[in-house]
């Protein structure tokens, strides 16, 4: 078994296909749930973002786990297999870890340093671990690549210099509006991209921020954070939309509705110019929009045009470093895991012989208690340390590259079988084919 990453994402695929990709978050625990009710799929995990969608899996065979994966992600968003296949990524084993913590590191967004992916990346793992679909490889896997996130964090300057999706939305309607200073902004939607994206037009000085929420309670929670930093701000209903559209002068949609929100009925009656920020995916706002005079659309698929290519510099390769590290320390945890159940075979066995011969030597002898205690004592002493060295070092050598084949000398030497589960407890791979190899396309 091993672990499967199938993805699309701003990288393989243009809006259109994201958005039809796309899982919303309701709808993440069905998702997770047809997936495991796949025939070669044991655990899963759903990453789903504004500009990606990711399965990880394991999987008992990889042809057969990544069609059981494409059929789940083809039946829910409507898109012919063959299309399908033509915007997908496909990591397997050694190559989907080292994917999920470029991931984590952010360098794989759209805006290389990202910070918030990491969020998303912990809160998919929170869902699935809650929904029961993530078991032990997928914890450990997880858990490595938030550390990892956190170090690339901590350690480099790459998040200080990336920003995210929301502020570079925000910076080119700043460039179409000449600043956002004094200005009049309406955010729609109150979710985790509407507080980004109110903190953002905090950081640039707006005059007021209009917070249109289909729960009038959750935008006023939003509203009443940023009128304790010294904003103004107010919540709203999406019942008079067109009004406060015709007041604003930048515009944050990202409701992570099913379909569009705003239209050009909704803003023909504005005086003003207007800078539409559409973050949703699928979009928040009609293509028709995008027609009217003096409205300017900042949305995914411009943001993907003009953040082709990621920044370059120091930080940048210092992250790819400590991913490379920690990757290659990933992998050698797991390689020294799947030798333990041997060495425990090995021990047991020993223990077992060592059983043997002293009912043995019991019978053929008469031996006073303390006597026969200390012989047994010595013996399993002298076995001890005669297993000490060989059980440590072939756990030092499990780690290297061709680990497995020590696990599988010893079983060979020793005789034990490797279709016991008292001497194996998963199957063994063999490293050459599934456990450790590269990408899959």
């Amino acid at each position: 078994m091993s672990v499967l990453a199938v993805g699309v994402s701003h990288r393989s695929a243009d809006v259109r296909v994201l958005e039809r990709a796309t899982v919303p978050a309701c709808e993440v625990s069905k998702v997770l749930d047809e997936l495991m009710r796949c025939e070669n799929v044991i655990e899963a995990t759903l990453v789903t973002t504004c500009n990606r969608v990711e399965v990880y899996a394991v999987v008992q065979a990889f042809h057969a786990g990544l069609a059981d994966v494409v059929g789940v992600l083809g039946r829910h968003s409507g898109l012919d297999v063959a299309e399908l296949y033509e915007h997908l990524y496909v990591h397997y084993a050694a190559a989907a870890a080292e994917h999920l913590f470029r991931v984590s590191a952010g360098l794989d967004s759209m805006v290389v340093g990202e910070a918030q992916i990491l969020g998303q990346v912990r809160s998919a793992y929170n869902v699935a671990s809650e929904a029961g679909t993530a078991g032990r490889t997928l914890h450990e896997l997880f858990q490595r690549a938030l550390r990892v996130g956190k170090r690339v964090h901590a350690e480099t300057g790459l998040d200080a210099a990336g920003g995210s999706v929301v502020s570079e939305a925000l910076a080119d309607a700043g460039r179409v509006l000449g600043g956002l200073a004094g200005r009049s902004a309406l955010i729609v939607g109150a979710g985790s991209m509407g507080g980004l994206s109110a903190a953002a037009l905090r950081r640039a000085c707006i005059g007021e921020i209009v917070i249109a929420n289909r729960t009038v309670q959750t935008g006023a929670r939003l509203a009443e954070l940023q009128l304790e930093q010294g904003t103004e701000a107010r919540a709203v209903g999406l019942d008079d939309l067109p009004a406060h559209l015709a007041a604003a002068d930048v515009v944050v949609a990202c409701t992570g509705a099913t379909g569009t929100v705003i239209d050009a009925s909704m803003v023909a009656d504005r005086v003003r110019p207007l800078v539409v920020c559409d973050l949703g995916l699928p979009r928040d706002v009609a293509a028709d929009v995008a027609d009217l005079h003096d409205v300017t659309i900042v949305d995914l698929e411009s943001l993907q045009r003009r953040l082709v290519e990621s920044p370059s510099g120091l930080d940048t390769r210092r992250a790819t470093t400590i991913v490379a590290d920690e990757v290659a320390a990933y992998l050698a945890t797991q390689r020294s895991a799947e030798v333990t159940p041997t060495v425990t075979a090995l021990r047991r066995r020993a223990a077992e012989v060592v059983d043997a011969e002293l009912l043995r030597l019991n019978t053929r002898l008469e031996l006073d208690t303390a006597t026969r205690a200390e012989v047994a004592q010595t013996v399993r002493r002298v076995v001890d340390k005669l297993l000490h060295t060989p059980t440590v070092r072939v756990k030092e050598l499990a780690s290297g590259p061709n680990g497995v084949e020590y696990a599988e000398a010893l079983r060979e030497l020793f005789q034990l079988d490797p279709a016991a589960p008292k001497a194996i407890a998963a199957k063994t791979v063999n490293p050459a084919t599934d456990s450790f190899g590269g990408d899959a396309r």
